[in-house]
């Protein structure tokens, strides 16, 4: 069933007169038992937990496959440690791509992909159930103009049924423009995927986190992973010893040097040259290195080393997936991450299309650039797919990575204004020179488990890839004791809004009322919320991929707001979660993006309208 007219007649935004659950639709009225769990929501630990002085697992990388993997090892009575090495939970390849539930026609069969893209698939509708992520089964189009490509369509279709795949149709013209009107009449066939859904891709992988932490286990951001010590040597035979630098714990950069200055001023000794400023009781062993606060915002600081004790490790640490297996001398494969760009529209935009809208895929650089509607209203356009070790990507532009993506589209959905552009972000996807998924024990260490180079479609494939590493682990001697105390459901940040009803900016001393994003009209109460969950939040960035405040159309433009919603979520960070606020991170420029400016006038506008043709 369509949910809502493809000219926009009654298009459905998650969070506004009701919520995308499980796949379909829930109208306001109706959202009682969603916001409440049944009353029966897992709640946040109270105050610190005791930590073991030996672990059952180490998962390394937190973004949708560690997060799946540590929440699904929360079900058992474990002591479960997961790694980070940024400032929160989906900070790599997760946040940074479509966000598309694949439904699994595309993968090889009898490949790693094939076996998880469409059990995984199938996961969602019950884990939207219990996490409230946010989940909508629009379906997929792959459109063909040509003969040739009608011929590569015939050939998914069969792949797919291979794959056990349901629902799988080839489409007529007629029939696709009656689904699609705006999609280009030029189509003459379409492989319709009615299984294929969309999430937010980060706020799925924190309330993945989230019920994971709810459910016992330990999570560590800042926490960089530099060693990995095999069983057999200092920790013993059943145990590995996973080494990592605790930046949180790190001497601040003007704090080391403020101490030096003072120390030189006692001493009367003259060493001039930054790289020299080191804490006098930091040994020659500690590393001196960089770490992500919050995207492209980098500080420099002197942190202790820190080691957990653990029977078993979990790699699945995305782009560093190769860099961590090198720790056990394994070097059976190499990431070679593929960049991936991305241009967001309006949420006027968004009722152009209600399937995902594919090219047929090219055979080197897989499904190519796409139209998507997202849960929250946007149509979402790309991304482009570059080898960085490809000298000649590196050549390329900011304006040719646009034109390639807004002339590409326009060969799929012709009627979309570009000028209607809001956003830029991009993503790398972990690539490897073995050309599939890569769920195995390490060859040179026992007790070290690989869930890397997981590209697409891994976010689809996530749920299911968890199962199989519990699994393995079960295999390989791990005792797997039910968590009588698991408790799977989560209670949802966003609180669905009827229009400006009971909403107001300014409402101060009424954190349900006062409105402190305009254009997701994010409230003061959903910021308090997001700032008192299991996973600590310190820069705005955490807020705004939980609550959307900041990512409507004014992108946090303080011109629309004044002050702008960015200063006022930094202000409610700082006074709940008692810090300066000039320790609060913020969300930086140019990051990821391909954009011209934060905030592009009309000129800047009309430059990607001519890009696009329109």
């Amino acid at each position: 069933s369509v949910p809502f007219t493809a000219m926009g007649g009654d298009q459905k935004v998650h969070g506004t007169e009701g919520v995308w659950c499980a796949g379909k639709w829930i109208d306001i009225e109706d959202c009682g038992d969603w916001q409440t769990c049944g009353g029966d929501c897992a709640k946040a630990p109270e105050g610190p937990r005791q930590e073991p002085e030996e672990w059952d697992v180490v998962v390394i990388g937190a973004g949708c496959v560690g997060s799946a993997i540590a929440r699904e090892l929360s079900r058992y009575n474990l002591k479960v440690a997961l790694l980070e090495s940024a400032d929160d939970v989906t900070q790599g390849a997760t946040k940074g791509n479509s966000g598309i539930v694949h439904a699994g026609y595309d993968d090889k069969p009898g490949s790693v992909r094939a076996e998880h893209c469409w059990k995984g698939n199938q996961m969602f509708a019950q884990l939207d159930r219990e996490l409230k992520f946010g989940y909508w089964k629009n379906g997929s189009m792959v459109l063909a103009f040509t003969g040739e490509e009608e011929r590569i369509l015939d050939t998914l279709l069969l792949r797919g049924k291979d794959n056990g795949v349901t629902g799988l149709k080839i489409l007529e013209r007629e029939e696709i423009l009656k689904m699609e009107p705006n999609v280009n009449p030029k189509v003459t066939k379409a492989l319709y995927a009615p299984e294929a859904g969309t999430v937010a891709p980060y706020e799925f992988a924190i309330a993945l986190a989230e019920n994971a932490i709810d459910n016992g286990v330990f999570l560590k951001l800042y926490h960089k992973v530099v060693a990995v010590s095999k069983r057999g040597n200092e920790a013993g035979p059943d145990h590995l010893v996973v080494t990592a630098i605790d930046a949180l714990s790190g001497t601040p950069k003007w704090v080391m040097i403020c101490k030096w200055v003072a120390f030189f001023c006692m001493v009367m000794l003259g060493i001039i040259g930054f790289i020299f400023f080191k804490p006098a009781h930091v040994s020659e062993a500690t590393p001196f290195f960089a770490f992500l606060v919050c995207a492209a915002t980098q500080l420099k600081s002197a942190a202790p080393e820190v080691s957990f004790k653990t029977k078993f490790v979990i790699n699945a640490a995305g782009n560093a997936a190769d860099a961590v297996a090198q720790m056990v001398n394994d070097t059976s494969f190499a990431v070679r991450p593929r960049h991936g760009e991305y241009i967001l529209l309006h949420k006027n935009q968004g009722h152009l299309v209600n399937a995902t809208i594919f090219p047929c895929p090219d055979p080197h650089l897989g499904k190519g650039v796409l139209v998507q509607g997202t849960i929250w209203g946007n149509l979402i356009l790309g991304p482009t797919a570059r080898d960085v070790h490809d000298p000649d990507e590196r050549l390329s532009t900011k304006d040719s990575v646009a034109r390639h993506i807004l002339s590409n589209c326009k060969k799929l959905v012709p009627g979309f204004d570009a000028k209607e552009v809001i956003h830029s972000f991009s993503g790398a996807r972990a690539k490897t020179d073995r050309g599939d998924w890569i769920i195995e024990e390490s060859v040179e260490a026992d007790g070290f488990l690989h869930a890397a180079g997981i590209d697409s479609p891994g976010l689809a494939g996530s749920p299911s890839i968890a199962l199989k590493i519990v699994d393995m682990l079960k295999e390989r001697g791990l005792e797997l004791e039910k968590n009588p105390n698991f408790n799977p459901n989560r209670r949802p940040i966003i609180v669905p809004k009827s229009g400006w009803k009971g909403l107001k900016v300014g409402a101060e001393g009424e954190p349900e009322k006062n409105v402190v994003c305009k254009c997701e009209k994010v409230t003061e109460a959903e910021v308090i919320d997001a700032c008192h969950r299991s996973i600590p939040i310190d820069n705005t960035q955490g807020i705004r991929k939980r609550t959307r405040a900041g990512m409507g159309h004014c992108q946090g433009d303080p011109e629309n707001l004044k002050p702008s919603c960015e200063q006022r979520v930094a202000a409610i960070i700082a006074r709940e979660r008692k810090i300066p606020i000039a320790k609060v991170g913020r969300r930086t420029w140019p990051a990821s993006s391909i954009l011209p400016a934060r905030w592009m006038d009309d000129k800047q506008k009309a430059v990607y309208g001519k890009m696009a043709g329109s």
